[in-house]
């Protein structure tokens, strides 16, 4: 049998495999860090992309916000407007009632009766004055229950006339004054 050597034809077959496989293993490792570095830049693109979405979204915000602090300012400006006018019809709308109010008063007060001071709070009037006698004053009371625009009379303090030395009762009576509505007004006329 001839011999043959195969061992450098060996060598070079296994030289050549491992440099196949070198070159094999170097594609490979440079496949897949390009295909990591191509997913990080695509990554890092979508964070970008989303980071200029979230600025533009919060500048819209903070243009949004302002336009809500105009509006509040604008429904506090109309809120106050809307008061003053509310204000202002009250006092067109109780206007007249200082004049029942006196001409109510001087019809309801019977001869022999001086009011010296009458003051209002609210729909509540106190006044104070001299009398006669208490019958008048009684008589008074009858009148302001009996009107149509004052009622509810209530007599907070009476000094006969004996004791002040005046020859004059003193009384203070404190009484409402009744609101009336359009159409009693109207019916009254």
């Amino acid at each position: 049998m001839a011999r043959i050597n195969l061992l450098p034809w060996r060598n070079a077959e296994r030289r050549r495999r491992q440099r196949e496989f070198a070159i094999a293993t170097g594609l490979a490792v440079s496949l897949a860090v390009l295909i990591g570095l191509g997913a990080r830049f695509y990554i890092e693109e979508m964070i970008d992309a989303q980071n200029d979405r979230n600025a533009l979204l919060q500048a819209e915000i903070a243009k949004l916000n302002l336009r809500i602090k105009e509006i509040d300012k604008l429904e506090e400006t109309k809120a106050s407007l809307l008061a003053r006018m509310n204000v202002i019809q009250q006092l067109q709308e109780s206007r007249p009632e200082i004049v029942h109010l006196f001409d109510e008063l001087v019809a309801s007060i019977p001869d022999g009766v001086f009011l010296t001071r009458v003051s209002q709070t609210g729909n509540r009037v106190e006044v104070e004055g001299r009398a006669q006698s208490n019958a008048r004053v009684s008589a008074f009371m009858r009148n302001v229950q009996a009107s149509a625009w004052i009622g509810n009379p209530q007599l907070l303090v009476i000094e006969n006339k004996n004791q002040t030395g005046t020859g004059l009762s003193h009384f203070r009576l404190g009484f409402t004054q009744q609101h009336l509505k359009d159409d009693d007004q109207q019916a009254g006329l």
